[in-house]
């Protein structure tokens, strides 16, 4: 299995910058796969950015060239730098992790999807 702890969020204004991680425990090595998505009541879940195992990345179109995700996998973190905050981009962002490695080991957990609890980022105005 795979354990998230997210860590870095906090109150910014403005035009401020956040830097989120996200260290991932257990099997890490059968994750394929990881992202930040953000939620705010009554709203769904979406995806922020994520990156793969071989580097490439997506992005939500609103935070395209204000955000950029990273992964080190020396420690197994993930990362969110989040600069010129909107307003917009205040919400609870969670960690993903998604399991997608064929290695005969990952087997069992091919195909899931973990997360962690979330971090708070508030965005003043």
């Amino acid at each position: 299995q795979v354990q998230l702890v997210e860590s870095g969020g906090g109150l910014v204004q403005a035009g401020g910058s956040l830097r989120l991680s996200c260290a991932a425990s257990g099997d890490t090595i059968c994750i394929s796969a990881m992202g930040w998505y953000r939620q705010t009541p009554g709203k769904e879940r979406e995806l922020v950015a994520a990156i793969t195992n071989g580097g490439n990345t997506n992005y939500r179109d609103s935070v395209k060239g204000r955000f950029t995700i990273s992964s080190d996998i020396s420690t197994n973190t993930l990362y969110l730098q989040m600069n010129s905050l909107k307003p917009e981009d205040a919400a609870v962002y969670y960690c993903n992790a998604h399991t997608g490695s064929t290695w005969s080991e990952c087997r069992v957990y091919y195909g899931v999807d973990y997360w962690g609890k979330g971090t708070l980022v508030t965005v003043s105005s």
